[in-house]
């Protein structure tokens, strides 16, 4: 088959074409072309690199033509510029889908957010809602994941929580009253991504995607700590204090410690979907739990976080 992935450099979009590549499906990667941390994905087996952004449906048809499905996986989590939550989540989809119906690409997969629901006063949660709408009202055989916090190499998790330890091994909790987390492996969301694309599982279903323990971020924080053999200091602080954190890492990082969405995702908690979702289909629930083993997969290099936050 032959499978067109948006955001197919970041997390989420390697670790799926990479799969698809592993058994033999033709990809089409279509990105910005912005983001080098993985040059090596634009040589995969059977893959066609389409630089492009979302803001134009032409390039997106051309890139779909003689494509089977879909995986919209583009996303940001914080607003630079012109890629302001609207122009890529909403506007953004809304041209993925005129140009899957262009190319007569019949299926599409979308990469959605837990709590992503309308009129809760966060504009990452809006937008990312109102794309899904825009899916469900498509008229496309589609599937949209509704997910929690992801893990694996290159995420946001590990990476970052690895790089802080190396540099200062603090880490304040989000709030007096911490809410509970159920990390997911990317593998386990690249196989039930795999099922909705290849096999046509899950169709026209809004599934949620969590991983099988529930536990805080204080306590994945500590596994970490261990996984890379170095001491954490654990200290409570406000969601205001954190609010206050991420506005200066997004106005000094390129890759922010953390996001005003992020602080406001986990001040939430990772628990359960909202405002509704399916569960997995039993043979495809997340089942990685988040040992020391799973982590030290997943992490990256080791290092201070300074060296990795120009890293684009």
């Amino acid at each position: 088959m032959k499978i067109a992935i948006t955001g197919a450099t970041g997390f989420a979009g390697r670790h799926l074409a990479r799969a698809l590549a592993d058994a033999g499906h033709d990809t089409v990667l279509v990105a910005r072309g912005r983001d080098h941390r993985d040059a090596a994905i634009r040589a995969l087996a059977g893959s066609t690199f389409v630089a492009a952004d979302l803001s134009d449906p032409a390039p997106l048809a051309r890139a779909f033509e003689g494509c089977d499905a879909v995986a919209h996986f583009a996303g940001i989590n914080r607003e630079t510029g012109t890629q302001t939550y609207q122009a890529v989540h909403v506007e953004g989809t809304a041209q993925v889908i005129k140009a899957a119906r262009h190319a007569d690409v019949p299926r599409l997969l979308m990469l959605s957010f837990l709590r992503a629901r309308p009129d809760c006063g966060s504009p990452y949660h809006e937008s990312k809602w109102a794309a899904e709408e825009l899916v469900r009202a498509s008229g496309l055989d589609f599937t949209i994941f509704k997910s929690g916090m992801i893990h694996g190499l290159g995420d946001h998790m590990l990476d970052h929580l690895s790089h802080t330890l190396h540099t200062l091994p603090l880490f304040a909790k989000v709030g007096f009253r911490e809410q509970p987390i159920r990390p997911v492996s990317i593998d386990d969301v690249v196989s039930l991504a795999l099922a909705a694309l290849l096999d046509g599982r899950m169709s026209r279903q809004t599934i949620f995607v969590l991983g099988p323990e529930t536990l805080l971020l204080s306590e994945a924080v500590r596994r970490v700590a261990r996984a890379v053999n170095r001491p954490v200091f654990v200290f409570p602080a406000p969601v205001r204090f954190h609010r206050a954190l991420a506005r200066i890492f997004e106005r000094t990082m390129s890759i922010p410690l953390v996001s005003s969405a992020q602080v406001r995702m986990l001040a939430e908690g990772f628990l359960q979907p909202a405002p509704f979702a399916d569960p997995p289909p039993p043979d495809l629930v997340p089942r990685r739990m988040f040992t020391l083993e799973e982590i030290r997969r997943g992490l990256p290099a080791p290092g201070s976080f300074c060296k990795c936050c120009t890293a684009m």
